[in-house]
Parts: C-alpha cells; sequence; structure tokens
C-alpha cells in the first residue's frame, strides 16, 4: 500500500477542488495513483449528479457571449440550488463559456449542446457533472437564446440573474447597452404593439371592460374608457411605447428615431423565471423519515 501523504492530497485537491477527506478516500482506494484518483472522482461525480438531479435548481447564473464584428451572440441560463453557488466564479465561467459556445456553432439544442467538447477537451456535460461534484449542488442548463443580425447586437448583465440581448441598427454602441439596460429594468414582451399576442390582448380587453361596466357609464363612454386602458397598458408592456429610464421624458421610440437606429428583436433571461422553488419544512421532513403523521 503506498503512502498517502498530505502534499499528494493537497495536489488532488487543487486539480479537482474537493474536500480533502474525499480526495484522501479516492488515493486510498487507487494506491497513490493520482490519475486514476482523479478519475475515480470524475467517476463519483456523475453518481452525484444523479442522484442531486432531482432536487429544484431555481437560482443560478446567466452567460452572455457577442462575436468581435457584434454579429453574432448568445444567452445562456444556468441554473443551481442556491445563491450562494450562483455566486461562484466557476460557474459564472461555465455559463459564459457555454454562450460562446452556442453563439459560434449554434447550438441552441441542450442535448446537443451537452455532448460537445470545450477548449480543454472535456464535454459540457462532463463539466457539468464535475461542477456538481465540486460545489455539491445540482446544476443544470436549462435554456439558450442564439441571435445573429446583419445589424448589431449589444447585451447587459444585470449582476449574474438577468441578461437581455439586442438586436438593432445604427452605429451607436451605447444606444445599444443602453437599450439593453432599459428592457433589464422595465421588462417590455416584446418591441412593438403589434407583436402583442392576441389572446393577451384580448384577455386584457375583458377585464378592462368588465372594470369599466362597474361604473355604470353610458356604453359609449365604457368603450372609449377600455381603448384608453388598452392603449396605456399598450405602452407598458412594448419597448418602444415605454419611456426610457435615462430620460423619461421621452419614449424608447422617440430616442431611436433621433438616433435613426431601430430595434430587430431581443432576448430576455431572468434566473429562475417560472421555476417552482421548492419551500424546504425540516420538521415535517423529520417526520416523514420516522414515518410519523400530522
Amino acid at each position: 500500500m503506498a503512502e498517502i501523504t498530505a502534499s499528494m492530497v493537497k495536489e488532488l485537491r487543487e486539480m479537482t477542488g474537493l474536500g480533502m477527506m474525499e480526495c484522501k478516500k479516492a488515493l486510498t482506494e487507487t494506491n497513490g495513483d493520482m490519475k486514476a484518483a482523479e478519475d475515480l472522482l470524475r467517476i463519483k461525480s456523475g453518481a452525484k449528479a444523479s442522484k442531486a438531479a432531482g432536487r429544484i435548481a431555481a437560482e443560478g447564473v446567466i452567460g452572455a457571449y457577442v462575436s468581435a464584428d457584434n454579429k453574432c451572440g448568445a444567452l445562456v441560463e444556468v441554473n443551481c440550488e442556491t445563491d450562494f453557488v450562483a455566486r461562484n466564479d466557476d460557474i459564472i465561467n461555465f455559463a459564459k463559456n457555454l454562450a460562446e459556445l452556442v453563439a459560434m456553432k449554434n447550438l441552441t439544442d441542450i442535448a446537443a449542446l451537452s455532448d460537445t467538447p470545450l477548449q480543454n477537451g472535456e464535454t459540457v456535460e462532463e463539466a457539468r457533472k464535475a461542477l456538481i461534484m465540486k460545489l455539491g449542488e445540482n446544476i443544470s442548463i436549462r435554456r439558450s437564446g442564439r441571435h445573429i443580425t446583419e445589424g448589431r447586437l449589444a447585451y447587459y448583465l444585470h449582476g449574474t440573474k438577468i441578461g437581455v440581448m439586442v438586436d438593432y441598427t445604427g452605429n451607436d454602441d451605447v444606444l445599444g447597452k443602453d437599450i439593453a439596460m432599459h428592457i433589464a429594468a422595465s421588462k417590455p414582451i416584446c418591441v412593438s404593439k403589434d407583436q402583442v399576442p392576441a389572446e393577451v390582448l384580448e384577455h386584457e380587453r375583458q377585464i378592462f371592460t368588465a372594470q369599466a361596466a362597474e361604473s355604470g357609464k353610458p356604453a359609449n363612454i365604457v368603450e372609449k374608457m377600455v381603448d384608453g386602458r388598452i392603449t396605456k397598458y399598450l405602452a407598458e408592456i412594448t419597448l418602444l411605447g415605454q419611456p426610457f429610464v435615462k430620460d423619461p421624458e421621452q419614449t424608447v421610440e422617440k430616442l431611436l428615431a433621433k438616433k435613426s437606429a431601430a430595434v430587430n428583436g431581443f432576448t430576455m433571461f431572468v434566473v429562475g423565471e417560472g421555476i417552482e422553488k421548492k419551500i424546504e419544512n425540516f420538521a415535517e421532513e423529520v417526520k416523514a423519515q420516522m414515518g410519523q403523521k400530522n
């Protein structure tokens, strides 16, 4: 049996980022073979990933990438379980690397992305499992969005929780960034009112009609009230209709007109949006484990 020294454990820990006891155990099981110990830990990371896969991963980060010519870019959302892990540089860099892969290789399908090699030679899936082992949480790649344009792309990350990519025309880099920041702050659902889904508009019209009818006013007045509320609603949810956050005296539409620019489209990802977060109840979990009833 080879002697497992402290320096060997330290080296393996630096290579893998795992705990000292896990590294020592792996070295013991492989008789001090550093490469075999690393491989063993990678194998165990796969098992741990499988075990963690059922846990809710509603925290995470947004990764962004735009090519040097501003013609191709992507956003990627990577989820984890806690905000603490979401602040780790490893997961932040992982998301950035994925965004570049999505942009440059047109990999919007998560399964195809997972099988793609990174620059270091390991696949995305292998890197994901290694992160799970290192950080001790379930980590998943949730979604990606890719833009390719004849105009320009700009992006803005609000911390790592909100990511926006804007496809626009015009040669003003500052304008592109400002519009992306505005979208992150004001969260429009589309660029212009003609892009609002008909069912969404009809639903709001029904609500506004019912509200206006409560006033007891004549039908023609109610109709005008509803039209006014619809106009206000469209201004609130469309990019062009919103007051520009840095100058609320003008709308985004007027700002773009002054700059001889236009927005062709945008993608906005908010971490965990639409994911139901699990609420932990420790007392109930203990009862369940002990077979007790309420």
